[in-house]
């Protein structure tokens, strides 16, 4: 696609729910299943606590996506927290947003891959094996989908996620009518014992206090993914503000709707589920080896009939395949920000590049290689993932928060409208509440999961942000070194040119190389060479007569039978007797068909160049020599890039209008 055509991938709010909220939204599948591990571990003791900690999750999804709406107003831009940071709170905490949400994206992708995978071996206990080669079958799909560009994944996406909700939906409200009827579902774990954890089931005080906050912790994972639309404003369709803000309460609604649904179902149900199933009695099977089914098959299980049911694997599959397309909310938000990191220098800049389909290809490649090498290094495994995960988003939430507050606070310091003093009052209040709540939750993931696993994320948060700092100085200082101060003393000419021409034998490509020389008129021009071995110089220099070439030949001794360091000190030593003449090496080289022929050819020369940049006030210019060889390998495209997938017909290539090399 034409960069013009930018405006054309811009998204309607159908297709940006899906796109922006896929990750809040099917995290309701395991938010609860990650309570309910906690809680069980003293056994069925404190499975009371489950419907309080739900409703402090639901409190707080609805104070962040109220504060979020206010982000999504006051900075369309598309930034984010990063953004809201950057600008109020200063730079570095910018970055600090920015490395925890960087990090937060490779775990959503982890997380959400290996939790959809585990959905599919809840229907399929054969795959159980290959968890980790689907895992990674799936990233790469979810990659190459997004790298198609953000509307055509966003088709792709919407159909799975609508159908989600409509499942979820479905299994709550029939779930809900039996039970009004006296038919209350019944899971199969519900028989199952629960073994509480050694001393762990008479907690009570400060230890209990611990157990319910570490559950509570463990279940605002359903907030993941809630910033995502702050950070994709400016790809909604106009106006960006308003639709970004109702999509946001959509999402909000509707994710509250099924975790609340899916948390009172699974207390009806008494379904049972733990960290290790050999605290199950009476489970069926190896419990060392026989994986338990996740809450969401349990309930479907328990309310459509068993696995004999069609809606069972339906609920199944639509689980499966929104948990892995939640990635893609990873997908749209970190190549974004990455290039908005990248534009303001802190990251290379190839991430501010999009592809030939509008994409910021690169970014979606990086995401995809380190999320790969975590469910690869992690064996795809949740409750080993699911530790590392949410400590970034609570960072992002409460600086953001905070730096809201101190807009608001600037703004009320400027604006005389009554009305619009009494909007920023309010959205005041509604941020600072947030901060302070995000701030709380912030602390509880700390002390519950920092031992657990969470110090890796705060680690690897630490390790992107000394990063970004130093990709930012070596801009700088790049940037201060190359800038002219003085256009007249900095474009001076050198006041004259001493032309090399490096020679190995005397063959075709070195008289072309000597041509190129003479037709850049150097004031003063020589030929090179090492005498490595005496019979070949001296055979060289007979030829050299022989054919007369008007050239003088210079031959550098070489005892040892180096050939880089005599050139090299030939040349330096040149410039130092003669610091203001500039001196142009030219290097004959072969250009080649294969692959393995350039493990034949151009060894000394590549090597010889890489040195010779390094000296001041030297050119090197390659004088290219076209093998036979080069002529399969010299296929020039005629058409853009994509135009294969577009189905153009091939143009005739300028290319081919060119005369043949004459050695051809």
């Amino acid at each position: 696609m034409r960069s013009e055509e930018l405006g054309e991938t811009l998204l309607p709010k159908r297709l940006a729910l899906p796109i922006f909220a896929s990750d809040p939204l099917s995290s309701v599948a395991y938010a609860t299943q990650e309570i309910l591990l906690v809680l069980t571990v003293g056994g069925t003791a404190f499975l009371y606590l489950t419907p309080w900690v739900a409703a402090g999750v639901v409190a707080l999804m609805a104070v962040v996506v109220m504060s979020y709406r206010q982000v999504v107003h006051a900075y369309p831009s598309g930034g984010g927290s990063y953004e809201v940071v950057s600008r109020n709170l200063g730079a570095n905490s910018g970055l600090v947003v920015a490395a925890s949400l960087l990090v937060d994206y490779v775990m959503t992708v982890a997380v959400s891959v290996a939790s959809g995978v585990d959905n599919i071996i809840s229907a399929l206990p054969s795959l159980a094996d290959h968890r980790v080669e689907l895992a990674l079958g799936f990233v790469v799909l979810l990659a190459a989908m997004n790298l198609r560009g953000v509307r055509e994944s966003g088709k792709a996406f919407a159909a799975p996620t609508y159908l989600f909700i409509g499942g979820i939906l479905l299994m709550v409200v029939t779930g809900l009518i039996k039970a009004v009827f006296g038919e209350t579902p019944v899971a199969a774990s519900a028989a199952y014992g629960v073994l509480p954890v050694d001393g762990k089931d008479t907690l009570a005080g400060l230890g209990l206090l611990m157990l319910g906050l570490r559950a509570f912790a463990s279940g605002c994972t359903a907030l993941t993914g809630v910033e995502a639309i702050s950070n994709g404003v400016p790809a909604f369709r106009a106006p960006k503000s308003k639709n970004a803000a109702a999509t946001m309460a959509v999402m909000g609604t509707t994710a509250v709707v099924m975790f609340v649904g899916i948390t009172a179902l699974a207390l009806m149900a008494k379904v049972h589920i733990t960290d290790d199933a050999c605290q199950l009695t009476g489970f069926a099977g190896d419990c060392h080896t026989a994986p338990q089914q996740t809450v969401i098959a349990q309930l479907a299980a328990a309310i459509f009939g068993g696995d004999q049911s069609v809606l069972f694997y339906f609920i199944q599959a639509v689980t499966a395949l929104v948990l892995i397309l939640a990635a893609n909310t990873a997908f749209n938000g970190f190549p974004l920000l990455a290039s908005i990191l990248a534009e303001h220098r802190y990251l290379p800049r190839q991430m501010h590049t999009r592809g030939d389909r509008l994409a910021f290809s690169n970014g979606i490649i990086a995401l995809a290689v380190v999320a790969g090498g975590l469910l690869w290094l992690y064996d795809a495994d949740v409750t080993s993932l699911i530790h590392l995960y949410i400590l970034g988003v609570f960072t992002s939430f409460t600086l953001s928060q905070i730096g809201m507050v101190k807009h608001w606070n600037r703004v009320l310091t400027t604006e005389t409208d009554p009305a619009v003093r009494g909007s920023a009052q309010r959205s005041r209040v509604i941020n600072a509440f947030g901060a302070v709540t995000t701030a709380l939750v912030l602390v509880i993931v700390l002390l519950t999961k920092f031992t657990q696993g969470a110090w890796l994320a705060v680690v690897a948060a630490a390790v992107l942000w000394v990063m970004m700092r130093g990709i930012r100085r070596h801009y700088d200082g790049v940037a201060a070194e190359l800038a002219v101060d003085d256009p007249d003393a900095e474009s001076v000419r050198p006041s004259r040119v001493h032309g090399i021409v490096l020679v190995s034998k005397l063959h075709k490509p070195t008289l072309r190389a000597l041509g190129y020389a003479e037709a850049f008129r150097p004031d003063s021009l020589e030929a090179l060479t090492v005498a490595v071995e005496k019979d070949a110089t001296a055979e060289l220099e007979r030829q050299w007569e022989e054919l007369d070439v008007q050239v003088p030949l210079r031959v550098l001794e070489s005892p040892y039978r180096e050939i880089t360091k005599p050139v090299l000190q030939y040349v330096r030593e040149y410039r130092r007797s003669s610091p203001r003449e500039a001196v142009a090496v030219f290097i004959p080289e072969y250009v080649v068909g294969h692959w393995w022929e350039h493990l034949l050819h151009n060894q000394s020369a590549l090597w010889l160049k890489s040195r010779l940049l390094f000296t001041a006030g030297v050119m090197v210019i390659s004088v290219p020599w076209q093998l036979t060889s080069s002529g399969r390998a010299h296929r020039p495209s005629g058409r853009a890039p994509g135009a294969v997938r577009r189905g153009e017909p091939k143009a005739r290539s300028e290319y081919e209008k060119l005369p043949a090399p004459e050695n051809a």
